[in-house]
């Protein structure tokens, strides 16, 4: 009996030195976190699967009829469809490379003894913390024939960036390039900083130059950090909505999360437009899978 007392004493003693027991802790924080996925993350996911397999309509009163995989075979076979899903693709390409060329160069740049370097890294966030609407109603302004500073440095005169059907989509890339690269030269500083400096001192001791230096110790070291920021900004480029829907209304610039926001919201074909969600999930989750096999591969070298 006594020491049944001790120990529930010891125990008691320890919990509230360390202030919380590890059951109010699992009570407090962990309980209520999975309750909050399970409520606004699992069940419309799960809910949004069984629309997309009907002919639901959020517009009408009608119940919702099970049609199988008909709204998959539909949206597969709609060559309208695959156009937004080409459009998609090229302005992930161009909004990618184009960050991670600008992000990984500044990155280069500020990883060297400079004045003000602190300053000059703090100001080169600013972009990316910024509202994706400021952000779009900024280069709108920007953009402008009449007004905007670009076609005045560049001597372009009135030409109309957002309403050129060839020039709209580039522009949008643009704007994402300028407001995501400090992202990318974020992670390339912290992969450069990490890079033995010793390589570099027996690179200058065999005399190596520049080139051999940076594309056989540089690159090779700094690649798994940047395969990470290309995975993350591949994924954040695929569902970009508001930026481009802000800037333009061109069909040369509607993206497939355009197509799926006039899909459910301004058609109402609320089951159809559940199934081009997943159809989107299902190949960002292949395209991700990739970017991860690649990432391991080149953490094996």
């Amino acid at each position: 009996m006594a020491t049944t007392m001790i120990t529930t004493l010891d125990r008691s003693s320890r919990a509230a030195a360390r202030g919380l027991s590890d059951i109010s802790i699992r009570n407090l924080f962990i309980i209520p976190t999975v309750l909050f996925l399970i409520v606004f993350n699992i069940f419309p996911l799960i809910y949004s699967l069984g629309y997309s397999f009907t002919d639901f309509r959020a517009s009408t009163n009608a119940p919702a009829n099970f049609v199988g995989l008909q709204n998959y075979r539909d949206l597969l076979n709609d060559p309208y469809v695959w156009s937004n899903f080409a459009i998609t693709a090229k302005y992930v390409i161009v909004s990618v490379v184009g960050q991670l060329l600008v992000g990984f160069g500044v990155a280069m740049l500020l990883n060297r003894d400079i004045p003000l370097k602190g300053l000059i890294t703090t100001l080169l966030l600013l972009p990316m913390m910024l509202s994706m609407a400021v952000v779009g109603l900024f280069w709108k302004l920007l953009y402008d024939p009449s007004w905007g500073v670009i076609n005045y440095f560049l001597g372009l005169g009135n030409f109309e960036w957002l309403a050129d059907p060839k020039m709209a989509l580039y522009a949008v890339a643009l704007t994402d390039i300028w407001m995501w690269s400090p992202f990318v030269m974020l992670l390339s500083l912290a992969g450069l900083s990490a890079v033995p400096k010793h390589l570099y001192e027996a690179a200058a001791i065999d005399r190596a130059g520049p080139f051999y230096t940076f594309f056989r110790i540089t690159l090779p070291l700094v690649a798994p950090i940047l395969m990470i920021a290309v995975i993350f900004r591949t994924m954040e480029a695929f569902k970009t909505f508001d930026l481009a829907y802000i800037l333009t209304s061109q069909p040369t610039t509607e993206l497939i999360s355009i197509r799926l926001y006039k899909m459910a919201f301004q058609e109402w074909q609320t089951g159809r437009s559940c199934a081009l969600a997943y159809i989107v999930l299902i190949m960002v989750l292949a395209i991700t899978n990739i970017y991860v096999k690649y990432l391991n591969k080149v953490k094996e070298r």
